[in-house]
């Protein structure tokens, strides 16, 4: 280098000896600065496995690149940012900005598509075909439901007919229809009960044919470990066999109930009355017509108003699963809390789950009340209102002419009771049905749990696992790099010839002998 500085020195002077001092001082400089940059340059990085780590975990693939297209002096090969020394080793400042993976959005329970589908699925698992038990207690079931709605009718009926021969004074006709009156209660009683029992029967085997169906899947290759230690799905899957399963299986057969009858009630009923307006001289559509109107929109109302009671009943099922988790962590764990005096630590988490199925239940509670309310005032009122009316219609518009005064005012003292008791039976219908829009968006709630499990058991079953990575809130994401296929933390190499394929969904336990 000096020989090289004094040969462009001489022809420098030859020449004009500003313009050779110039050249001078820039080639020097040059020179320094290629020195310098050939001294500096780190080693050989082969870094053929070089990976970013997202905020959600995500392993991402980054191509062996440096600033500005700057290449490796010894290898040749572009420059990562830990050979140009840009990398910060404590993960400070290097954090990857890749996006996290963006998260289902959240399934609110309710009566939509989604529950339909959860539910026929889950109902192909309770009634598995037509020769089965489930199917001959439905069919049971429904003929007791029948029975009684042809009961109510007659009931009515004869309740007529009794005050009926009460105004008339005729007391051989009362005696014999008193008679008959307490001999249809046994028959009455006994159909009352044995749709109670039925229905308990009912939901009995719907619950074993789930539990049955949910014990192969989770018994199923070590399923009941991988559920609890390998897939982060299902919080509490103890709850959801036990709990959940058996709330969901009393709530489909107590609405099974609540819907057939009321159904029987409505068609036989409103033919009934339409019958007995018809002897009256009356007018048959008004009052039907009249009660539609009102019930529609009293519905829609009610619809309109109606709390979200699907999402709080399954989130009041999740917080209960959270109370009793913590109650049986404790048991397991009983002889180390003891040992290491950690009950005050057991004992705040156990208040801090009571506390929040407390504030949850308070809620529900806040906002059953107006809805309760609302319910009734529609229903029990604004019903009876309407009810009035219609009773009235038949008698205020017949164009009927009685040949006897007391005949007259007997028979309209019968059709009143009777129709009066046939309409407290359709309201009571119409009521139920009411009611069952608020038992099947809670019984939605439900079926997602159940629904939800099953299609977890059988993905964990068939090795499927979906583990949760939590990230800590101030640095999103950290670079891993591997250095001539070698880990490379802190700027320390404590492995030598690792070569590994890092796959999705897969586990790894890596240990060393310190």
């Amino acid at each position: 280098m000096p020989a090289i500085l004094t040969k462009i020195r001489e022809q420098a002077f030859r020449v004009q000896p500003s313009i050779a001092v110039g050249v001078g001082v820039g080639v020097a400089l040059a020179a320094c600065a290629v020195y310098a940059r050939e001294k500096k340059q780190p080693p050989p990085c082969h870094n053929n496995n070089n990976y970013k780590v997202a905020k959600n975990g995500t392993l991402h693939a980054v191509q062996n690149g440096g600033a500005e297209g700057q290449t490796c002096g010894r290898c040749g090969e572009e420059q990562c940012a830990l050979c140009r020394g840009d990398a910060d080793t404590d993960n400070k400042q290097n954090i990857a900005e890749a996006d996290e993976a963006p998260t289902p959005e959240e399934h609110v329970p309710g009566l939509n598509l989604e529950f339909l589908r959860q539910l026929l699925s889950l109902v192909r698992i309770m009634v598995p075909g037509l020769r089965s038990q489930e199917v001959a207690l439905l069919a049971a079931h429904t003929l007791c439901l029948f029975s009684r709605t042809f009961l109510s009718i007659y009931v009515a009926s004869l309740e007529g007919s009794i005050v009926k021969h009460i105004v008339q004074k005729d007391l051989r006709h009362f005696t014999s229809l008193l008679v008959q009156w307490f001999g249809i209660a046994v028959p009455a009683t006994f159909v009352n009960s044995m749709i109670r029992y039925l229905e308990g029967r009912l939901a009995l085997a719907f619950r074993t044919r789930l539990v049955n169906h949910a014990y192969e899947l989770y018994f199923k290759n070590q399923t009941y470990y991988r559920v609890a230690n390998l897939d982060a799905r299902i919080e509490n899957a103890d709850h959801r066999l036990t709990e959940d399963v058996s709330v969901f299986t009393q709530s489909v057969a107590h609405l099974y109930s609540s819907l057939t009858k009321p159904c029987f009630d409505l068609l036989l009923i409103v033919l009934t009355l339409a019958t007995y307006s018809n002897k009256m001289k009356g007018n048959i559509f008004i009052g039907p017509g009249m009660a539609t109107v009102v019930i529609c929109l009293t519905g829609q109302l009610l619809r309109l108003l109606s709390p979200r009671f699907g999402a709080l009943a399954g989130e009041e099922a999740r917080m209960r699963a959270n109370l009793r988790h913590a109650h049986s962590r404790l048991i397991t764990h009983a002889e180390e809390v003891a040992f290491y005096g950690g009950h005050k630590v057991e004992l705040g988490q156990l208040q801090s789950a009571y506390k929040q199925l407390v504030v949850q239940m308070t809620t529900v509670f806040n906002k059953k009340l107006w809805y309760v309310m609302l319910e009734q005032f529609c229903m029990k009122y604004v019903w009876s209102g309407t009810g009035m009316v219609m009773l009235a219609l038949p008698i205020l518009t017949g164009r009927r002419s009685d040949e006897s005064n007391d005949e007259g005012i007997s028979a309209r003292t019968e059709y009143m009771t009777t129709s009066r008791n046939l309409l407290n039976s359709a309201a009571d219908a119409i009521e139920r049905l009411m009611s069952s829009y608020k038992e099947v968006v809670t019984l939605a709630g439900y079926a997602t749990r159940v629904s939800d499990m099953l299609v977890v058991f059988g993905e964990v079953a068939r090795g499927r696992c979906v583990r949760a990575v939590h990230a800590t809130p101030t640095h999103p994401g950290f670079q891993v790099t591997f250095r001539e296929r070698q880990p490379v933390p802190l700027g320390n190499l404590p492995l030598y010839d690792l070569s590994t394929l890092l796959k999705t969904h897969s586990i790894y336990f890596i240990s060393d002998p310190q």
